[in-house]
């Protein structure tokens, strides 16, 4: 337990900063108030902590939210196709085309703009 706790909270400082020290805030403000029978200072250590939390929540939800709907995007997306499923080894062939190379009436008459 002991060893825990240290971890925890350099884990918990290094990712959350401003966070972790409203939380520390509010929890100093919360014993100072607490021993010399200060009510007001308590409330405001506890309302500190409570507002600070609920923050840390939100937070964390959000995220978590974001996450899933990365991995649900990216599941969708390993599922579209762009291209057809035909068989690369037989594909379609386009016909050959040939241009006429003897200048007849009959091509003339067909193809006017060669000369």
């Amino acid at each position: 337990m002991n060893a825990v706790l240290p971890r925890f909270l350099k884990l918990s400082y290094r990712r959350e900063p401003l966070i972790s020290a409203l939380i520390t805030i509010g929890i100093v403000d919360t014993i100072i108030g607490g021993f010399n029978d200060s009510w007001s200072l308590f409330s405001i250590g506890l309302s500190t902590i409570g507002i600070t939390s609920i923050a840390l929540l939100w937070r964390l939800w959000s995220h978590n939210q974001r996450l899933q709907s990365k991995t649900e995007k990216s599941v969708a997306q390993q599922q579209q196709y762009y291209l057809p499923s035909q068989p690369i080894s037989s594909p379609s062939k386009l016909p050959i085309l040939t241009i006429p190379k003897e200048k007849s009436p009959r091509n003339l008459k067909k193809y006017p703009n060669i000369e």
